[in-house]
């Protein structure tokens, strides 16, 4: 079989979509499938390239020319590659590829990573919609996807080749307690309420320190918010960080504060370096959590309660070995592997419904 996946690029500075699709890729070429990554280039590029996976480059910028050079350029690509399947995983990349498909005969899966874009709703030209999670795949039901087009997959990718090994994973010196987040600096991702729940955790744990992990265009504004806490000197932002395993494995808590998060991919991160998780019940984050069994789960966007669970945690070395036992139960099913077996499932039911098997051989005379 052959499958192009489409980025917008792939690039290696945290991008969680990119991250799952790469592995997705790597693992694909590893089980013997010939697969290509259509994409404007990035970090990614020499590993995919040493795995085994084909590099086109493609810019999808969304200049009106430049969309009609993209248009033309992927379809020398598909020429070129003659893929069976179509896995386009970013609104323009699925444009693209749904143009092409009504001349050559590929079956075109949409990949749907950001709940919280309603523009997400285009992935349903495909003839499959792959959703993160279930929570993910009810959302796009209800904007008018139909349920038989849509499967879920959920993000798994413990065991990638992207990543070192933990045990080869060099631990972060943190002050001690700590508390760790890793994720985009954005309000979507909730660190206004964790600032604010830190205030009271400072208080109640006077030792506490919290660390965030990651980078982002609201930065600056939650570095100044953290500037006018009392407790700003045991407020730490770490910046982009290539390997943000060896933050976890030394925080004493992670946390995940989101007001939206399709599945949350940091939680499984977490959850293989034994963490003792607080997040918010959002979206997909329970299902991330089976149910709130690996972790604590709380209301978004509730200040207190964020604090108390951080707090309760901080307070009890015996509640986080607890909690970080729970949190290492069933984390094997994350791999990678095992997510690379689903999404074969939704192309071999494509090619069995639609009769594409073969395609390659036939479909672009």
């Amino acid at each position: 079989m052959r499958v192009l996946h489409i980025l917008n690029d792939v690039t290696d500075r945290g991008n969680g979509i990119v991250n799952t699709a790469v592995d997705l890729a790597i693992e694909q070429a590893r089980q013997g499938v010939a697969v290509a990554v259509v994409s404007a280039g990035g970090g990614y590029k020499p590993v995919l390239e040493r795995s085994g996976v084909l590099h086109l480059t493609l810019n999808q910028s969304r200049h009106p020319y430049q969309v009609f050079r993209a248009l033309m350029q992927l379809r020398r690509q598909i020429l070129h590659f003659r893929p069976d399947a179509v896995h386009a995983h970013m609104r323009t990349g699925l444009l693209l590829a749904w143009f092409w498909a009504r001349f050559y005969r590929y079956a075109l899966v949409g990949h749907v990573h950001n709940v919280h874009d309603p523009e997400s709703v285009v992935m349903g030209l495909a003839d499959r919609v792959i959703a993160v999670s279930r929570s993910v795949a009810a959302t796009m039901a209800r904007r008018g996807i139909a349920n038989k087009r849509i499967r879920v997959v959920v993000n798994r990718t413990l065991g990638s080749r992207r990543n070192s090994p933990l045990d080869l994973v060099e631990r972060a010196v943190l002050a001690k307690p700590s508390v760790v987040s890793v994720c985009g600096m954005s309000h979507r991702k909730g660190i206004e309420e964790l600032l604010h729940a830190f205030e009271i955790v400072g208080r109640e744990i006077p030792c506490a320190h919290l660390y965030l992990v990651g980078d982002g265009p609201q930065r600056k504004l939650f570095e100044a918010q953290a500037r006018r806490s009392k407790w700003h000197d045991r407020i730490h932002f770490e910046g982009f960080h290539p390997v943000p395993q060896s933050y976890m494995l030394s925080a004493d808590v992670f946390v995940l504060a989101s007001r939206r998060e399709s599945f949350g991919l940091v939680l499984i991160e977490a959850r293989q370096a034994g963490c003792a998780i607080v997040a918010t019940d959002v979206d997909g984050v329970g299902e991330a959590l089976d149910g709130g069994a690996a972790g604590v789960l709380v209301p978004s966007r509730n200040v207190q309660a964020l604090a108390d669970a951080l707090s309760k945690l901080l307070g009890s070395e015996a509640e986080r070995r607890v909690w970080g036992s729970k949190a290492l139960q069933g984390v094997g099913m994350y791999r990678v592997e095992v997510m690379a077996s689903d999404v074969q499932s939704v192309y071999d039911e494509l090619m069995e419904t639609r009769n594409w098997r073969s395609v390659s051989d036939v479909a672009y005379k």
